[in-house]
């Protein structure tokens, strides 16, 4: 079961962010009325930075201390899966061009919105102003979900924070959704919004609720469509698959019981879970604020307000200043 929890629930704990997971989030919902994202003076896309600065700022002040785990290489399962996704994209950008020319903005921001994209100058510029701002980054061999729920199995970091709950399927003992988002989110084809507050889901009382193990509950994901098979096992959702495993009980088992139309096998997604490529590798520690880094990228290059910028790197040291007050106090 989700339970909701506020800010203050995370001050003092580090956690591990899914960065591409929050890189699409902030494409995404920073935008303006016609969905066009924010851009610097040459046209290159900010709305990224924009939601790493702002939001990574209030967990600071909030007392959360954030490390940024980064993609690597995506593995050769998840081929399809981002090829379905960037044909999403394309036919959401046509959609939102010619919503905008028939003045339909309504329906040009949600098209705008599926459209978003991450280039490779995105990532580079977001971990310059992450390690600028004195946060730790992590570059994950594979999957940064995986290397999240690695971090939070050692004890390195309370949780990992991410919107897909495959981090539960990779190990991830305790999984944080919506903590990038801005508290509210609007619903599907009506112009209201409803409350969305931050929410913890431990691992294994989840398990214990369902009456499964870890390994039957990769049984369900991949079952019901994981990213390494989107399209899971057709008519398989969630309560019928945790009905096979506990029927079945294991993997083996269970696929005699369905068709299975993936071209790659149950057992490889399963060992992808199982045993992710990973680094035992990494460094969580957080290193000095440079505002003068933060200026430079944001001010200088993107032409981010300077006057906006130095308010918010004064809140983040008075708040960095609190926190190492707040560390030294337990030494007396």
């Amino acid at each position: 079961m989700t339970e909701e929890i506020g800010l203050e629930f995370l001050n003092g704990k580090m956690v591990a962010i899914d960065a591409l997971n929050a890189l699409y989030q902030f494409l995404s919902t920073i935008r303006q009325e016609d969905g066009t994202p924010l851009m610097d003076s040459k046209g290159r896309i900010t709305s990224h930075l924009s939601g790493i600065f702002h939001r990574t700022s209030n967990l600071i002040q909030a007392g959360i201390i954030p490390v940024y785990v980064f993609d690597g290489k995506p593995a050769e399962l998840k081929g399809e899966t981002l090829r379905v996704r960037d044909e999403v994209r394309t036919n959401a950008k046509r959609e939102w061009e010619t919503a905008l020319e028939e003045g339909r903005i309504e329906d040009a921001k949600k098209w705008a919105q599926a459209s978003a994209r991450i280039t490779s100058e995105m990532i580079a510029d977001s971990k310059l102003l992450l390690e600028a701002m004195g946060v730790a980054c992590v570059q994950a061999p594979r999957e940064g979900e995986a290397q999240c729920a690695r971090m939070c199995a050692d004890g390195a970091v309370f949780a990992s924070v991410s919107q897909d709950y495959d981090s539960l399927l990779f190990g991830a003992p305790i999984l944080v959704r919506n903590l990038s988002l801005s508290g509210r989110r609007k619903l599907p084809g009506r112009n209201a919004y409803v409350k969305v507050s931050p929410e913890k889901i431990i691992l294994n009382e989840e398990l214990a609720r369902l009456g499964i193990s870890r390994e039957q509950l990769i049984i369900i994901g991949v079952l019901s469509g994981t990213d390494f098979n989107p399209h899971g096992v057709k008519g398989i959702g969630a309560k019928k698959g945790l009905a096979l495993v506990k029927k079945h009980g294991t993997l083996e088992e269970v696929m005699k019981h369905v068709k299975w139309d993936f071209e790659k096998s149950p057992q490889e997604i399963e060992r992808i879970f199982l045993n992710p490529e990973v680094t035992a590798s990494y460094n969580t520690n957080a290193a000095p604020l440079n505002g003068d880094g933060v200026c430079a990228l944001l001010c200088d290059e993107h032409d981010f307000s300077r006057e906006r910028v130095e308010k918010v790197i004064s809140v983040i040291g008075e708040a960095r200043k609190a926190g190492s007050q707040k560390d030294l106090s337990t030494f007396f």
